[in-house]
C-alpha cells in the first residue's frame, strides 16, 4: 500500500478481512444483489462484495487509488467523484444495498440524504463513527437524540450493531467506530418538509420548537403553537423530546 491516507478527505482504510464476514452477514448479501459502496479504498470490503453478488457500484473520490481498485472484479462498476455530489440514483439505479465503510467526515449526510435520494435502496450496512452510529438510532430526550436520529427512524428500522475495534484500520482513527445495519420501512410522502422542519427544530436546541421554527421562516410562532397543541404538545416543548412520528405529526399540523 503505497498510497498515504488523506487526512483531508477523511481516510481510514479498512485493513482487517475479519471484520468482512460481519459485514457480510449484516448486510444479509445475496447473490443477485446490488450493492452500492462508497469509499472503497484499497478495495478490501469491493472485493469481497464481488465475490458474493451480481454487481457492485463503487464510487470512490481519490482517483490516486485507481491502482489498487482496477481488479476489484469484472462485476465492479468504478467511478470517481464526490458521491455528496453526484447523482448517486442516477449512476447505480439498480442498487437496493448501501455497503460502505463510510469517510467518517461526509457520514451523515450521506445516511440522510440516501433515505429519500436513492429510494430503491432497501438496507444499508455502515461502517461510522461509534458517535454516529449511537445518534442513528438514539431514543427522544437523550444526548445523542438529535435530527438524524429522527429522520433515520421515520424511514427505517434497525437490523443490527456491531462495534468494530481501531486496529481494523490504517491508519488507526482516534476514535471508535461501529457498523450499523437497517432496512427501509416506509418513506413518508412529505419526507421533505418532514427535514426540514427536523432541521430547524435542532438547529436550535436550547429553543423551544415554536421560537426555532420561526426563526428558520417555517411558521409563525402562533402557528407553531398551535400546530404543536394538535398533537398534545405545550408551546415550551423542544426539538428533543419528541419522537420522529411526532415530527411527521408536526409537520401535517403545519400545513
Amino acid at each position: 500500500m503505497n498510497v498515504a491516507p488523506k487526512k483531508r478527505l477523511g481516510q481510514h482504510f479498512l485493513v482487517d478481512e475479519n471484520v468482512l464476514g460481519v459485514i457480510g452477514r449484516l448486510a444479509e448479501l445475496a447473490p443477485d444483489d446490488v450493492v452500492l459502496e462508497i469509499g472503497p479504498g484499497f478495495g478490501v470490503l469491493t472485493r469481497y462484495l464481488a465475490a458474493r453478488v451480481a454487481r457492485v457500484h463503487a464510487v470512490e473520490l481519490d482517483t490516486s487509488l485507481e491502482p489498487h481498485l482496477r481488479d476489484a472484479g469484472g462485476n465492479v462498476v468504478l467511478q470517481f467523484g464526490d458521491a455528496v455530489q453526484l447523482d448517486l440514483q442516477a449512476l447505480a439505479p439498480d442498487a437496493t444495498k448501501l455497503v460502505a465503510n463510510l469517510p467518517y467526515n461526509v457520514a451523515t449526510p450521506l445516511v440522510v440524504e440516501s433515505l429519500d435520494g436513492l429510494p430503491n435502496i432497501e438496507r444499508w450496512c455502515v461502517m461510522v463513527q461509534r458517535e454516529v452510529a449511537d445518534r442513528l438510532f438514539a431514543s427522544p430526550s437523550t444526548k445523542a437524540y438529535g435530527a438524524v436520529s429522527v429522520l433515520v427512524q421515520l424511514v427505517c428500522e434497525r437490523t443490527g450493531f456491531h462495534p468494530v475495534s481501531r486496529t481494523v484500520f490504517r491508519p488507526p482513527p482516534n476514535v471508535d467506530s461501529a457498523l450499523v445495519a437497517f432496512r427501509r420501512v416506509e418513506l413518508p410522502e412529505n419526507f421533505a418538509r418532514i427535514k426540514k422542519v427536523v432541521g430547524a427544530g435542532f438547529a436550535h436546541r436550547r429553543k423551544t420548537l415554536p421560537n426555532s421554527l420561526e426563526l428558520a421562516g417555517l411558521a409563525s410562532r402562533t402557528s407553531a403553537v398551535e400546530a404543536l397543541a394538535t398533537i398534545g404538545r405545550d408551546s415550551t416543548t423542544r426539538a428533543e423530546a419528541l419522537a420522529p412520528r411526532e415530527f411527521a405529526a408536526l409537520t401535517a399540523a403545519l400545513r
